[in-house]
């Protein structure tokens, strides 16, 4: 195995997405932190590699690749011993890929990035609370999603890793009911339980949450 390195901050959902895969695969690998508040994503010789300049970015010998949903599918594709975490199976696959896409584009963008770039990146003090209550319809679709152990069926995979790395980020806006969504308050509990949840996911969102509530924000109708 040639060398590698995740290239990211514990406070980005995206990176700990890929510390959850690296450490469920039992990868030694660098760990290189990129301060994005102090722009280090954009340095020269870090848009070489990855001219979008997006954290995580993954480096594997002389190869660079970014995206976690991307990574953590290369990973399990080159490294794992079985396919587990992200099955041949035509139609597992399919479900693990859609539970993904929803994270990338329900779950990440239009909710927590949506609440987070306006004050973390461009000086914002106020959100709307039509944003903030758009994280009811993410947990009323998880919860409809659980229909099993886990988001992809009966079994871990890095569908569960993309999500729970999102999820577990957004209750500094709105957070879980467990009473009201029973299957996600259980499914979470069922992956702290994983012996490097907290290094690889656990403390991370604890830095976000920190990170966000230091802002002082305030929503307003």
């Amino acid at each position: 195995m040639g060398k590698l390195a995740l290239y990211g901050l514990d406070a980005s959902p995206p990176t700990r997405a890929c510390l959850l895969t690296l450490k469920a695969l039992e990868l030694p690998f660098e760990y290189v932190f990129v301060n994005l508040l102090t722009k280090e994503n954009f340095a020269e010789d870090y848009l070489k590699k990855n001219p979008q300049h997006t954290v995580p970015m993954l480096q594997d010998d002389d190869a660079y690749l970014w995206d976690s949903h991307a990574i953590m599918a290369y990973l399990v594709g080159k490294y794992a011993e079985t396919d587990d975490l992200y099955p041949k199976d035509l139609l597992q696959r399919a479900v693990v890929d859609q539970r993904m896409h929803f994270e990338s584009g329900v779950i990440f963008e239009a909710a927590l990035r949506r609440l987070t770039r306006p004050v973390l990146f461009l000086g914002g003090t106020t959100l709307p609370q039509a944003n903030v209550d758009y994280i009811n319809e993410v947990y009323d679709f998880l919860e409809t999603f659980l229909e099993h152990d886990f988001v992809a069926g009966d079994h871990l995979t890095i569908a569960d890793f993309s999500i729970v790395s999102t999820i577990s980020s957004l209750g500094v806006y709105l957070e879980l009911d467990p009473v009201k969504y029973p299957k996600i308050a259980a499914w979470l509990e069922r992956l702290k339980e994983l012996p490097y949840y907290e290094e690889a996911n656990g403390s991370g969102a604890a830095q976000f949450m920190q990170l966000m509530k230091s802002k002082n924000f305030t929503v307003v109708p």
